[in-house]
């Protein structure tokens, strides 16, 4: 089944990157938050060396990439070795919230330089008020100072804009964006927008998008719980998970949850295939 996964990810029936959540804590609490992540929520980690051999099944199996995500992965002292270790089998991006890049924190992601690692950031708004709004209060001037920080070490920095579709967003507020992200050295292929997703905390503030199963991309996605449909699958509601885009609880070995998404992709009719632009 693997020459089947392998072939499948080749011809682009399915996705090349394996999503880990590597915790659920975070210290935002940002409110559109997919996984209700906070100070307080539970850890829900991957251990170190499991997302290792993680890694190295998703390569095995014919994968091209890995993605990391949480919570705020940073907020683990392991997460730098762990993304050396992890990029060493595939190229990796992690998702960060960058409110945490200085100090020795700052001293230790400066690691990651000339690694095939790429560390996504957020940042929705050109301007401080809307950004720190959805974001918390000072978010915009961090975020910003730590992109500057990263990009002058030589990391690789993607910038993650998520807005409300019900929101009107003028194409002045766009142009502005885009010229902050040029100016602190992000190019314009680096920069990604996508829709509030209405799940978790997002669907208890009735914020968002809905997305069924057909608007979302089948990312093999890994937890601490099991294997899901997406990256957007995990989520926690009111401290609940949700399970309506679980796949297997085994994880391990992999194959079993790249085959089970592989067998569900495949049985899709003709014409369920809708996206959202979600990624």
């Amino acid at each position: 089944m693997s020459t089947a996964i392998a072939e499948a990810v080749r011809s682009g029936r399915l996705p090349g990157r394996v999503w880990l959540y590597s915790n659920y804590h975070c210290n935002l609490v940002c409110t559109y938050c997919l996984t209700d992540s906070s100070p307080t929520s539970l850890r829900r980690a991957l251990a170190p060396d499991r997302m290792v051999d993680l890694a190295v099944q998703a390569r095995d199996l014919g994968f091209t990439d890995l993605g990391v995500t949480g919570g705020e992965p940073f907020l683990r002292p392991d997460m730098v070795d762990v993304l050396l270790a992890m990029a060493e089998q595939l190229p990796t991006v992690v998702l960060s919230n960058a409110t945490l890049f200085h100090g020795d924190r700052l001293t230790r992601v400066a690691a990651l330089a000339g690694h095939p690692v790429v560390i996504q950031v957020s940042l929705d708004y050109a301007d401080a008020d809307d950004n720190d709004a959805q974001r918390g209060d000072d978010n915009h001037a961090t975020v910003v100072a730590a992109i500057t920080r990263l990009v002058e070490r030589g990391i690789r920095v993607r910038i993650g804009t998520t807005l409300d579709p019900d929101v009107e967003v003028s194409d002045d507020q766009q142009a502005r964006l885009c010229a902050l992200h040029r100016s602190l050295g992000v190019a314009d292929e680096d920069h990604v927008v996508r829709p509030i997703v209405r799940r978790g905390r997002a669907d208890v503030a009735d914020l968002g998008v809905k997305a069924t199963v057909a608007d979302l991309p089948p990312e093999l996605t890994v937890t601490a719980d099991g294997a899901w449909w997406s990256p957007f699958g995990p989520t926690i509601r009111d401290g609940v998970p949700e399970t309506d885009l679980l796949i297997t609880r085994t994880t391990d070995p992999l194959a079993t949850p790249a085959t089970a998404l592989l067998r569900l992709i495949d049985g899709r009719p003709p014409g369920e295939d809708a996206r959202l632009g979600i990624r």
